[in-house]
């Protein structure tokens, strides 16, 4: 059997089975199918709804030496680093250091505010609110296909936030006004990176391991690139688009809030699991606040850090990341499911049979 029809017919498994997951916990099938991705892939499940966690790999992650992919194996989530950052975030709300509605202009430094009212934009009515949810009206330069044209014309360049937010205020003018509208940003998501560390007086890595207590949960496979030395004996696995290399780019291009940590699948899994199931906040009320949904156009899509998806009366709360990572939890059985890929081409695929594991419906590509 070919690879895409065992996943089609697992996924039309799932979708026929609703949410009860015992029916396709299946680590050998689930094997079966990682194997037959057309690139390297791994995908875990972990939370209170399965009796024990399990994965499956299959693949050559470090081509150089011949090394297989593994549930272990660490490599860039690009976006999924999100979650992490806004969780960071709610904690700093959590034990009263930070307003969640308060204006951003103070609590920013003076040469990012000065970049943003230079071109426009009032930092004085975008709140932190509107960075979590991406309602601020910010433009978005990780998304500018001439940004992507940056970085690979100076793949080793080591960019600062400055310049990365410049290049938001270079591309284009404000969106609309705070408030208004979902427009999704990695610029707001640098920018609350840098509220993090002015805050705690700690580097955002550290601020985030410190603040999500990270080093509790025992994730073994993850460190802030840069910001955090690696675990000893990991090296991150190389990542490309396509036939494109992407190894040697530099970590900065997606480094502050935004992006910037390297995890592997188990871990992944792990932490969204821990998320959702009360293990990162002190507080039922801080998951309730980041769940959060505003009134601005398309707030069903996303709340604080996190998009979730409302399908057949089922929810489910999810995160991708731009190398070809997804995490995504399922409240009503209590499983968190995370996959990554170490090629973008193998990204549609491996995500629609992670969705399939929890029985959502496969996103469109």
């Amino acid at each position: 059997m070919k690879a895409g029809t065992i996943i089609v017919a697992l996924v039309l498994a799932v979708i026929g089975a609703g949410p009860a997951l015992a029916q396709v916990s299946n680590p050998a099938g689930l094997q079966v199918a990682v194997e037959g991705l057309s690139r390297p892939a791994a995908i875990y499940v972990a939370g209170r709804g399965t009796a024990e966690p399990w994965g499956a790999a299959a693949g050559i992650a470090y081509p150089d030496i011949s090394g297989p992919i593994t549930v272990d194996t660490p490599l860039r989530i690009a976006s999924n680093t999100k979650t992490f950052t806004a969780a960071t975030v709610l904690r700093l709300w959590e034990t009263g250091r930070i307003d969640l509605d308060a204006p951003i202009g103070p609590l920013l430094s003076s040469s990012l505010n000065a970049l943003l009212t230079a071109d426009g934009y009032d930092t004085a009515a975008i709140t932190v609110r509107h960075l979590l949810s991406h309602s601020s009206g910010l433009y978005d330069h990780g998304g500018d296909q001439r940004f992507v044209e940056a970085v690979m014309a100076d793949p080793g360049h080591d960019w600062t936030r400055e310049e990365l937010v410049g290049l938001s205020m270079a591309y284009a003018d404000p969106q609309s006004d705070p408030g208004v509208a979902f427009r999704y940003s990695d610029t707001g998501y640098i920018l609350l990176g840098d509220i993090v560390e002015r805050i705690t007086g700690r580097t955002l890595g550290v601020a985030v391991r410190e603040e999500l207590r990270l080093d509790r949960l025992g994730l073994k496979s993850t460190w802030w690139e840069i910001m955090e030395p690696a675990p000893p004996g990991l090296i991150r696995a190389p990542q490309s688009l396509g036939s494109i290399n992407a190894a040697d780019w530099h970590a900065s291009m997606d480094l502050y809030g935004g992006g910037g940590l390297v995890m592997s699948t188990r871990d992944l899994a792990a932490f969204f699991a821990a998320l959702f199931e009360g293990r990162i906040f002190d507080r039922p009320e801080t998951l309730e606040a980041m769940l959060w949904q505003g009134d601005h156009r398309r707030a069903d899509h996303y709340r604080l850090g996190i998009f979730v998806s409302e399908v057949n009366g089922r929810t489910f709360y999810w995160h991708s990341g731009f190398w070809g990572t997804i995490a995504l939890y399922a409240p009503d059985t209590g499983v968190a499911v995370a996959g990554v890929t170490v090629n973008q081409d193998g990204f549609v695929v491996m995500r629609t049979l992670a969705e399939s594991i929890i029985g959502a419906p496969p996103s469109q590509p």
